[in-house]
């Protein structure tokens, strides 16, 4: 016969007089060695393409990062272990599937010990490749509460670099969302996604800023300003405004009373200019773009490209609590919502389309 502690019987006893539900906390967890299996093959491939001399270090590295999916991890051991990788595939010739791969790994939920969130590490990484990506949460964690003891908002409840995150759970890889209670990000898409850089929804970057009077490519390269809604861009609207000559640059400021209309207007003028470029378009190093619908970042005065999810395109977007645009990938009818909604007409370009 199974026999009660008294005060564990009193409070299931007064539970069902009460009706109250009593609060299930299960363990949220994973296969972990399934998040480093490609890339280890990966690893494997780089390696012996290289000679061999480091196809040993693959697979003890490859242990020692799936290890901090575990809950009793630091926040910070994964992407510790995320920059070891990087430095890996860099000794292997900057090996793209190697990064692409650790890009995704980063992102990868850890293990919840009580179906609540993980916390976030507070630190930027090493290795720039890693710049922007952090890990989502499982959807059975409740996020209004994480396991370091903090309420939502509190210190590691968010990103590095954020002040939001919308939708709360979500990454750059997997931006609608939390994803399936263990399941592995590789298994959902082999995209990183464009790295966040502090706004309020992941894969939003820093966008360009091109004059609508001007047909030269370089003019999409100008700086726009901050994509971080929650801050002020009024230092980087007068940068755009003197680089690129645009008048809806200087009137987006953040003592504007309404820059929302600016803000709609300017990202219509960014996505017109981005129709015209393409990955051989020269560029200067630092602001992003949208070439050919793919997130464009300029390295080394040539566009780098990352596809954006399925159903989604890259697209210049209105800022909502401040004056600017973010480049970010979404679908061709949010992006034209979005640019409505701040009382510009002309849909996505302002030609119509």
């Amino acid at each position: 016969m199974v026999k009660f502690a008294p005060i564990v019987l009193l409070s299931l006893i007064a539970a069902t007089a009460s009706g109250a539900p009593i609060p299930l906390r299960k363990r949220i967890q994973q296969t972990i060695a399934n998040s480093l299996a490609a890339w280890e093959q990966a690893c494997d491939a780089a390696a012996n393409k290289a000679g061999g001399a480091l196809e040993p270090k693959c697979n003890p590295l490859k242990i020692d990062s799936f290890d901090t999916l575990l809950a009793a991890a630091g926040p910070c051991d994964q992407q510790k272990q995320g920059d070891l990788m990087i430095d890996l595939a860099k000794q292997l010739n900057s090996d793209p599937d190697m990064i692409r791969l650790t890009q995704i790994f980063v992102q990868q939920p850890r293990n919840s010990p009580n179906s609540i969130g993980v916390p976030y590490c507070d630190t930027a990484p090493r290795n720039s490749e890693l710049n922007g990506y952090f890990q989502c949460q499982f959807q059975g964690s409740n996020l209004t509460t994480f396991s370091n003891g903090q309420a939502a908002g509190g210190p590691g409840t968010l990103p590095f670099g954020h002040t939001k995150l919308d939708p709360p759970g979500s990454c750059p890889a997997n931006p609608s969302g939390p994803i399936a209670d263990g399941t592995q990000l590789i298994d959902i898409t082999q995209n990183p996604g464009p790295p966040s850089t502090g706004s309020t929804t992941p894969g939003s970057l820093i966008a360009t800023s091109p004059s609508p009077a001007s047909n030269s490519t370089s003019d999409a390269s100008s700086s726009s300003g901050s994509s971080d809604d929650s801050s002020s861009s009024s230092d980087s609207s007068d940068d755009a405004s003197s680089s690129s000559g645009s008048s809806d640059d200087s009137s987006s400021s953040s003592d504007s009373s309404d820059f929302h209309l600016s803000n709609g207007k300017k990202a219509q003028a960014q996505n017109a200019a981005f129709a015209s470029l393409t990955p051989d378009s020269s560029c200067t190093a630092g602001p992003n773009a949208c070439v050919q619908g793919n997130f464009g970042q300029c390295v080394g005065n040539k566009y780098v490209t990352t596809p954006c999810g399925a159903t989604t395109k890259c697209f210049a977007l209105p800022l909502v609590n401040s004056a600017g645009s973010s480049v970010t990938c979404t679908t061709p009818d949010d992006a034209k919502a979005r640019i409505a909604a701040t009382g510009a007409t002309g849909g996505i370009t302002g030609s119509g389309n």
